[in-house]
């Protein structure tokens, strides 16, 4: 700093700055949310609780917990999460791979990657898509919500162009020693699209998690609801909940409302994702700057 000039010292400060309000504005809704979760009623209805709780309470993490609703719904979470991102992860390898190549290469390349560029603009629409699942028997199965869009062409296209970044001589040289194509992908384009995949990878594992519309028209049975879909329920009408919990209402009231009530599951919905994304991090930095300078 000592030995840089006036407007660098200030364009420093000023990213500084930035960076601290824009991490202030991603931190501070969590830590809101968490003392929230962790007050007494009284006090979050009078809106003293900020940053810090008031009236220390788990109560609500308690009623989040019992009864099993929650940890169902979390379950189902995990079980589309691991299932939905490892089929995304399949269908998008083995497209971007053989669309990676040139159109000497595989006959037709242009056209069948003119074909999944059109399903980006153009969709079939919500009721033909409820009906296809419905006739096809995936209605209230877990299936109906990863195999609708089992293939995000978006990340497909972000692979591929990983993909076409990486040196061609390490294909030319393993089918010299007599490897097919799937060991090629398997052997030696898997191993060195780890970044590549922990980039869409992340990606596929957010949306599943965040999908609480699909829930809503595929399953008529609430205890098949992932998270996302049970967390928007409450939501909507958590009063119901409290009144129908089987305690005394009078007394439930008393220890937590709908504001803590509401706050400590959010805040159990969104743990899971934070407690994955640094593991990820350092991958995800990788493959998002991965391929922009050609070596």
């Amino acid at each position: 700093m000592r030995k840089t000039g006036i407007s660098r010292k200030i364009f420093i400060v000023c990213n500084y700055c930035i960076f601290i309000i824009v991490c202030l504005s991603c931190m501070l809704p969590f830590i809101h949310l968490l003392a929230l979760s962790l007050s007494g009623s009284t006090a979050a209805a009078a809106g003293e609780v900020l940053f810090w709780p008031v009236d220390f309470t788990l109560y609500s993490y308690e009623f989040a917990i019992k009864g099993g609703k929650f940890l169902r719904a979390l379950w189902n979470s995990v079980k589309l999460v691991g299932l939905g991102t490892l089929v995304n992860l399949i269908l998008m390898l083995l497209t971007a791979y053989p669309l990676s190549k040139s159109k000497d290469q595989l006959a037709g390349r242009n056209i069948i990657m003119g074909y999944f560029v059109l399903t980006m603009l153009i969709g079939g629409g919500m009721i033909p898509t409820y009906l296809v699942v419905v006739r096809t028997g995936l209605k209230n199965s877990i299936w109906a919500l990863i195999l609708p869009g089992a293939l995000s062409v978006y990340n497909m296209i972000i692979l591929m162009n990983f993909i076409r970044n990486l040196p061609p001589e390490l294909q030319e040289a393993a089918r010299i020693d007599g490897a097919g194509e799937l060991q090629v992908l398997v052997r030696v384009m898997v191993p060195l699209l780890k970044p590549s995949l922990a980039t869409v990878g992340l990606f596929s594992i957010i949306g599943h998690w965040n999908n609480w519309f699909g829930g809503i028209i595929y399953m008529d049975d609430t205890a098949r609801y992932p998270l996302a879909t049970y967390l928007q329920s409450l939501l909507r009408d958590f009063e119901t909940l409290l009144r129908t919990a089987g305690t005394d209402y009078a007394a439930l009231i008393g220890q937590m409302n709908a504001q803590t009530g509401r706050a400590a599951q959010l805040f159990l919905g969104a743990l899971p994702i934070m407690l994955v994304y640094p593991f990820l991090q350092k991958y995800f930095t990788t493959g998002l700057t991965l391929g922009s300078v050609k070596g």
